[in-house]
């Protein structure tokens, strides 16, 4: 299944490592560092232009993407349970 991130972006839930809450996770520097040197590689996405409150990583492969997202950590969720529910 598919998870839609905002704009025109979605991810396969398959792939997905974990949601975060932007300003919670940032506070530690191992997380602004992994961010900065994904960002360096072009692997961070802007889903939108509005202010950012999470972001998503994916795995695919032994590749990783990174995607910053307006919706709040607990939608994101919320949408994957209930494509988790719709799938059973």
């Amino acid at each position: 299944m598919y998870l839609h991130l905002g704009g025109d972006t979605t991810v396969r839930t398959d792939d997905i490592v974990g949601i975060f809450d932007l300003d919670n996770s940032t506070l530690s520097g191992k997380t602004r560092e992994f961010l900065f040197r994904a960002e360096k590689e072009g692997r961070v996405v802007n889903v939108s232009n509005e202010l950012p409150k999470s972001f998503v990583l994916c795995r695919k492969k032994n590749k990783y993407m990174i995607y910053i997202c307006q919706l709040s950590p607990l939608t994101l969720i919320r949408r994957a349970g209930n494509i988790t529910k719709i799938s059973e």
